[in-house]
């Protein structure tokens, strides 16, 4: 029973310092959104090339001619995305702007709901907390487009990786606490 103790310590101990490595990211990220927003267009970018470079390679040991040049192609087309990302970051800027606004009301309404079904425990109002906030940036991001782009891309990737770090943090200090009452 002790060993088990410890490990649930030992996890509470961890979720605590990813926690803390997400509130500092977080603080960065909002200190120099335009560089966080680039950087993570160039990510994708970056990504989705190797992706189909990889599936252009893959395309050969296809075990029919049909399958293979529709892999290969498949695999051009993934290319010419990830060129068009790297050529053209205001466009994916665009493109990134609304699908992050559409994962933090779809994140956000999950932590709600998460908080929801944890409400007696500690560290459940933050998550609630979180998810409130990542509602509202959704639609904030959503009703300032297209204006909102590589900027937002980093402010909001700040904030939402701020307030992981909180929960995280909050949790991992129940789980020790929890732990150490055991």
């Amino acid at each position: 029973m002790n060993e088990t103790m410890n490990a649930v310590k030992s996890a509470g101990t961890g979720a605590t310092v990813f926690g803390v490595i997400s509130i500092i990211a977080g603080m960065l990220c909002m200190l120099a959104p335009g560089l966080t927003g680039l950087s993570v267009i160039t990510f994708i970018g970056v990504l989705v090339l190797m992706g189909g470079i990889a599936r252009m390679i893959w395309a050969f040991g296809a075990g029919s001619l049909g399958k293979g040049l529709f892999g290969f192609a498949i695999g051009a087309l993934t290319l010419l995305c990830g060129i068009g990302l790297l050529a053209n970051p205001l466009l994916a800027s665009g493109f990134l702007t609304i699908l992050l606004a559409v994962y933090f009301i779809v994140d956000g309404i999950t932590e709600i709901s998460a908080g929801m079904q944890r409400r007696p425990l500690p560290g459940a109002g933050w998550l609630i907390f979180g998810g409130i906030v990542s509602v509202l940036l959704g639609i904030m991001v959503w009703s300032q487009f297209p204006l909102s782009g590589i900027l937002a891309i980093g402010v909001l990737l700040g904030i939402k990786l701020f307030f992981v770090g909180i929960i995280m943090v909050t949790g991992g200090s129940a789980i020790r606490t929890f732990a150490k009452e055991a």
